[in-house]
């Protein structure tokens, strides 16, 4: 696997867990829309997942 140049790492520092691999969070995952998030985020704004909030608040 190629390194990524020190400009590119800089783009991603974010996204980059202890092995220097990119990481979206894990809702973000198998998700399809190209809106991914960093695993190191707290708060999710993502239309798909307030949708699903949504559901559940009206259900109970």
């Amino acid at each position: 696997m190629p390194r990524m140049s020190k400009k590119r790492k800089q783009g991603w520092a974010l996204f980059l867990n202890e092995r220097n691999r990119i990481t979206y969070n894990e809702l973000c995952r198998k998700c399809q829309n190209d809106c991914k998030q960093s695993f190191r985020v707290l708060v999710i704004e993502c239309p798909k997942f307030l949708r699903k909030e949504r559901k559940r608040k009206n259900e109970a």
